[in-house]
C-alpha cells in the first residue's frame, strides 16, 4: 500500500539548509549567490507545488482503497476456490463464506452447530495446533487446513477452517488401493490326515469336491488360482475382492469343513495373504510372494484352519476355532532329532532357557534337553528366571544332586565366557521378551526353538531350526519324542524322566485334555524310565494360605450361558499366578463348563489372566485380544493400567459373543 505522500516538512528542512549555504556563498561572490538564490526561489516553488498534488493523490487514495479494504477483503474470501469458517472450542460457527453453502445441505447459520449442516467435519483436535486433515461426506471428500487465531487470554479460542473439496484425488486414492495386487498361499493343512487310507478313486473324489469349492470361491472374487502342488495352491486377487473375502469373515473355511473322506476327518485350510500396499517401485512380486509364504507358516505355526495377514503393519487373523489334528507318524520327530544332534555337535556349550516364571512343562523340557547335551558330553546351562515359584519344589531337589551340580543358572548371572559356538534353545515359548533371558537371544547365533504354542506373530528372530507343533499336548511330549530318537539309548535318570513327566501330567490335567496317541505313548517310555508319581504327588501339593486363596477364587466364579466362568483375585499376594492358574483348572472341571478365566491382580499397575479350554473353544483366540497368546487349551495375557474388574467384563463379553459364532458354526 502507498505510503503517505506529503513530505513538505522534509523539504522544508532541505531548503532552509540550501539557504544558509547561499548565504554563506554571499560572503564570498555576490554574483553567484544571486544566481543561486533565484534557482533555489524555483525550487521552493515547484516542490511546494508538487507536494499540493501528491497531497491530493494521497486523499483520493485513502477515500478509494482504504475507505473499501472490509468490503475488498470480503471480496477476495468469497474468490477463494475453498470454503472459509471461523469456528469456537464449541464446534459452533462463528462466520463463513458463502461458498460455504455450495458443499453443505443446510444453510450455516452464525451459532449453528457445524455438525447440524455439515457431519463428519468438525474434530477436537482442530483446538490442539494448526494443521490438516480429510474427512467425508455424502460420498464427497474435503481436506480441511485449520489454524488457531490468537486472541487475547481472556477470549474463548477460535480457530479459522479453510475446506476444499478433494474428492476427485481421494476416490483416485481408494481406486488405486483397491486394485492393488493380493497374492495368497493356501495349503490343505492336514492332507496326509484326510488322505490316509483311502484308495485313489476315493481320493480323486476328496480333492475334487476340494477344488470345486475352491473354484467356486475364487470365482466369487474374480481371482485366479493355479494349483502348484497335490496340497498347494496360489491366488491372485485385487484388494477390493480381499476386502469382500474378509467382510464375509473366509467362510470358505467353514465351507471346506463341510467336506470329509471315508474316515470322516473334515478338511481345513491354511491361507497366506501378501497384500501390495506400498508404491509399486518399493515392492517387487517375489517381496510379496516372500510375504505371502511367511504368512502361511504363521498360520500353519498356529495350528492351521486360519488366514494370516498383515494389513496396515498389523496381523489379523481369521478362523483358527477348529482343534489341532494330531500328526500320526513321527517322521518329523526323527528328522529334528538328528537334526538337533547334529546341531549340538558342532557346538561347544549349550544353553537351554524357556518363559520367566517357569512351569512344569517349561522346565521339564529344558531337562530333556539337558540330557541330549550330556549324552553328547556338553557342557549345559538351564536359565531360569527370578520368577520361578511354581517349580522351586523340583529345582531344590535336583540341586541336591551330583549330576545336576552347576547347571541351573540365574538369568542375571548368565555367561556365554569363552565359548566360541554357543547353542541356545528356547523351549515352551517363541515369543522373544517372555523368555527367561531376552538380552540373551541377542549374543548368541545358533538359537533352536522347540514349542507347541500356536505361532504368534512375534516369533524369535532367524533361528536355525524351528520345532513347533500346536496338536501336541506339551512341549515335555515333543521332547521325549526327540530322545526316543536322538540316540540309540538315551539313559534318564529317575528324577529326569520325573520332571518331564510332570510337564505332560500338568499341562494335559492330568490326561484329561489335548491328549492322543503320541501322548500316552511319550507318558509311557517315561514311566519305562522311572518316572515317579508318588514325586509328583508330592510336588504338587500346596500350603495352606495357597488352598484358601483357590477356595476363594472357586467361590467368587460366575457361570455363564454356553460354559463360560469366570472369577478373579483382587489383591496381590504370592504366588498368585500359580493360583489362579489352578483355580482355572479346578473351574473346568465344574459340568458343562467348557472355558474358565480367572483374572489376577499381579501388580498394582498390571492385571494378569489365566484361561482354559476343554479343547472345543479355542481361548487363544480371546487372549490375543489382550495382547497375549498361548495354546488352544492354555493360555494367558497381562494387561498393564487397567482396572481389573473392567478388563473381566470385557473378557466376559468377548468370551460370551465367541461362543455363541463358534456355536453357531458348529451349527451349520
Amino acid at each position: 500500500m502507498p505510503r503517505n505522500l506529503s513530505a513538505w516538512l522534509d523539504l522544508t528542512i532541505h531548503l532552509v539548509v540550501m539557504l544558509v549555504l547561499i548565504s554563506l556563498l554571499s560572503q564570498y561572490n555576490h554574483i553567484l549567490a544571486m544566481a543561486a538564490f533565484t534557482l533555489w526561489v524555483f525550487l521552493a516553488m515547484f516542490a511546494r507545488e508538487r507536494c499540493k498534488v501528491r497531497a491530493k493523490e494521497f486523499e483520493s487514495y485513502c477515500k478509494n482503497v482504504v475507505g473499501s479494504f472490509n468490503e475488498m477483503i470480503f471480496h477476495a474470501l468469497e474468490g477463494l476456490p475453498q470454503a472459509t469458517l471461523i469456528i469456537n472450542k464449541d464446534g459452533r460457527m462463528e462466520w463463513s463464506s458463502n461458498r460455504t453453502q455450495n458443499y453443505t445441505e443446510k444453510n450455516p447459520e452464525t451459532g449453528m452447530l457445524v455438525e447440524e449442516f455439515w457431519p463428519g467435519m468438525f474434530s477436537k483436535k482442530i483446538f490442539t495446533g494448526d494443521g490438516e486433515y480429510i474427512f467425508s461426506n455424502n460420498d464427497r471428500f474435503f481436506k480441511v487446513r485449520h489454524k488457531l487465531l490468537k486472541l487475547k487470554e481472556e477470549k474463548s479460542p477460535l480457530a479459522v477452517l479453510y475446506v476444499q473439496e478433494v474428492t476427485l484425488h481421494e476416490k483416485l486414492k481408494i481406486e488405486y488401493t483397491n486394485s492393488r495386487t493380493v497374492i495368497i498361499y493356501i495349503q490343505i493343512d492336514n492332507y496326509d490326515e484326510v488322505t490316509q487310507g483311502l484308495t485313489e478313486a476315493e481320493k480323486n473324489s476328496l480333492m475334487l469336491s476340494i477344488n470345486e469349492v475352491l473354484d467356486n470361491w475364487i470365482n466369487s472374487l474374480t481371482g485366479f488360482m493355479r494349483k502348484v502342488s497335490e496340497d498347494s495352491y496360489v491366488v491372485v486377487l485385487e484388494r477390493r475382492k480381499l476386502d469382500q473375502a474378509i467382510a464375509e469373515k473366509f467362510d470358505i473355511l467353514d465351507k471346506m469343513r463341510q467336506i470329509s473322506g471315508k474316515n470322516k476327518i473334515p478338511v481345513t485350510l491354511s491361507m497366506g495373504v501378501a497384500i501390495a500396499d506400498k508404491p509399486s517401485d518399493e515392492i517387487s512380486l517375489t517381496e510379496l510372494g516372500i510375504e505371502a509364504q511367511a504368512e502361511l507358516d504363521l498360520a500353519l505355526g498356529r495350528g492351521g484352519d486360519q488366514v494370516a495377514m498383515k494389513v496396515d503393519g498389523k496381523s489379523q487373523f481369521f478362523g483358527g476355532r477348529s482343534k489341532a489334528v494330531e500328526k500320526h507318524t513321527r517322521v518329523k520327530a526323527r528328522v529334528v532329532a538328528h537334526a538337533i544332534k547334529d546341531a549340538m555337535d558342532n557346538a561347544d556349550e549349550i544353553f537351554i532357557m524357556g518363559h520367566r516364571n517357569e512351569d512344569f512343562d517349561c522346565f521339564g523340557a529344558a531337562v530333556g534337553v539337558a540330557v541330549m547335551a550330556r549324552q553328547l558330553k556338553k557342557p549345559v546351562h538351564i536359565i531360569l528366571s527370578d520368577m520361578n515359584e511354581g517349580i522351586d519344589k523340583l529345582v531344590e531337589i535336583m540341586e541336591n544332586k551330583a549330576e545336576y551340580k552347576d547347571i541351573f543358572v540365574k538369568a542375571a548371572d548368565v555367561n556365554t565366557g569363552s565359548s566360541i559356538a554357543p547353542l541356545l534353545f528356547v523351549v515352551d515359548t517363541h515369543i522373544p521378551y517372555l523368555t527367561a533371558a531376552p538380552q540373551f537371544l541377542d549374543r548368541i547365533n545358533q538359537v533352536i526353538v522347540i514349542d507347541h504354542h500356536r505361532r504368534s506373530e512375534n516369533f524369535v528372530k532367524n533361528p536355525l531350526m524351528v520345532y513347533l507343533e500346536p496338536s501336541s499336548s506339551s512341549t515335555c511330549e515333543l521332547v521325549t519324542e526327540l530322545l526316543m530318537y536322538f540316540d540309540d539309548d538315551v539313559p534318564l535318570s529317575k528324577l529326569d524322566a520325573t520332571a518331564i513327566y510332570s510337564g505332560i501330567v500338568v499341562d494335559t490335567k492330568h490326561f484329561a485334555v489335548q491328549t492322543g496317541a503320541r501322548t500316552f505313548d511319550a507318558a509311557s517310555y517315561l514311566r519305562r524310565s522311572g518316572a515317579d508319581p508318588v514325586i509328583l504327588r508330592d510336588l504338587f501339593k500346596s500350603d495352606y494360605e495357597t488352598t484358601v486363596a483357590l477356595a476363594q477364587a472357586e467361590a467368587r466364579s460366575e457361570y455363564y450361558e454356553g460354559g463360560l466362568v469366570i472369577s478373579y483375585i483382587d489383591k496381590v499376594i504370592p504366588n498368585v499366578q500359580v493360583i489362579a492358574a489352578q483355580a482355572a483348572d479346578g473351574l473346568l472341571k465344574i459340568e458343562n463348563v467348557r472355558m474358565s478365566i480367572v483374572c489376577f491382580q499381579l501388580k498394582p499397575d498390571t492385571v494378569g489372566v489365566s484361561a482354559r479350554s476343554t479343547g472345543e473353544l479355542n481361548v487363544q483366540v480371546i487372549m490375543e485380544k489382550f495382547g497375549g497368546g498361548g495354546h488352544q487349551n492354555v493360555a494367558g495375557a497381562q494387561i498393564k493400567d487397567v482396572d481389573l474388574l473392567e478388563i473381566k467384563e470385557q473378557i466376559a463379553e468377548i468370551s460370551k459373543k465367541y461362543i455363541v459364532e463358534a456355536d453357531n458354526e458348529d451349527k451349520q
